[in-house]
């Protein structure tokens, strides 16, 4: 069995709808995944009550996560226990947000392993990249700037372009969108911060 990576997650069992929610709308937001419940994280299969986790795991996805996900959940039967594979499929409507434990929405990211809080520029991406809205991208001094100081540099964070620029951060998120979008530029989501790179 593979380790945990960006479309496989295990858990020993289902404690919380919110945090299941935000494992569940990162898989949506990315290539879809497989949640292995009854598993712990070093791949040992424990178990668990299959009635019990599918009632947790079907409110998680209906009421914890907007659009609500449609999962498949399979039994599967192994030494005398139980534990439960849950197909998560890439969402057609992104991007998806999860409830959090005070009744906020958020969207969440699969990064390798981890389901990651999505900056700004991300969900625009998610949105931009799912709707019909494909108009053509200004190509201004802003934008060229930003190309050619890549060409000479590794990567590059939203501040460090709103300080090379003195622009707002509203602007920037606006132009690094339309440059991810059209396939200019690379962005990279980490736990500190996002960064860019030339595509």
């Amino acid at each position: 069995m593979l380790g945990e990576n960006e479309i496989l997650d295990f858990k020993q069992q289902i404690t919380s709808e919110s945090k299941i929610a935000k494992t569940m709308v990162s898989f949506a937001n990315h290539k879809g995944g497989t949640l292995l419940v009854g598993v712990d994280d070093d791949k040992r299969i424990l178990g668990v009550d299959p009635e019990e986790e599918k009632f947790m795991l079907e409110k998680a996805a209906g009421f914890f996560c907007k659009p609500e996900i449609k999962l498949t959940i399979n039994v599967i039967h192994h030494k005398k226990v139980n534990f439960l594979e849950v197909l998560v499929p890439e969402g057609k409507d992104k991007p998806y947000y999860a409830k959090d434990e005070s009744g906020k929405w958020w969207v969440h990211i699969r990064v390798k392993d981890q389901s990651l809080l999505a900056s700004k520029v991300v969900v625009d991406v998610l949105k931009r990249q799912h709707s019909d809205d494909n108009s053509a991208v200004p190509f201004t001094s802003k934008e060229k700037a930003l190309l050619e100081y890549l060409s000479e540099n590794d990567r590059i964070t939203l501040k460090e372009y709103c300080k090379m620029l003195n622009i707002s951060a509203r602007r920037a998120t606006r132009i690094m969108v339309n440059l991810v979008i059209i396939g200019a530029i690379r962005l990279h989501s980490t736990e500190k911060t996002d960064y860019y790179t030339l595509s």
